[in-house]
This record gives structure tokens, sequence and C-alpha cells, in this order.
């Protein structure tokens, strides 16, 4: 029963260092997240393509790669 205890204990100690890993990742596309929302709602006309904007902005790395893979020629 000890030896059960230390392992469940190691294993949830490897589970928050592997979590530290993404908190970067997080905050850029957060960031990016906002710039894209006032990049593209500041380009509609209209409600509804301020909507689409918004829509938009919550998939950006999408257009990013995109963008990036017509600019390498694939």
């Amino acid at each position: 029963m000890t030896t059960e205890t230390v392992t469940h204990e190691h294993e949830h100690c490897e589970h928050k260092h592997s979590h530290h890993h993404n908190n970067g990742g997080g905050a850029v596309y957060g960031l990016g997240f906002i710039g894209a929302a006032i990049y593209f709602i500041g380009q509609a006309g209209t409600f509804w393509l301020g909507v689409l904007g918004f829509l938009k902005a919550i998939v950006w790395p999408v257009f990013l790669v995109l963008g990036l893979m017509k600019f390498i020629g694939l």
C-alpha cells in the first residue's frame, strides 16, 4: 500500500512538470487572438462581418500557416 501511494504521488508530480511547458504557447495564442480580433473586426463593414471576424480570430493560426505555406510555395 505504501508503494502505490509513492508511485501515485510521483506520477502526479511528473504531470505537473509537463503541464508547465505549455504556458508560453497559450500566451502567444491569447495575444494573437486579441490582435486578430482587432484586425478582423476592424475590417468588418457590418455586424455579421464582425461576427465572422471574431470567428476568424479564434482560428487565426490556420490563416498564419496557410499564408506561410503559400509564401514558401507549397
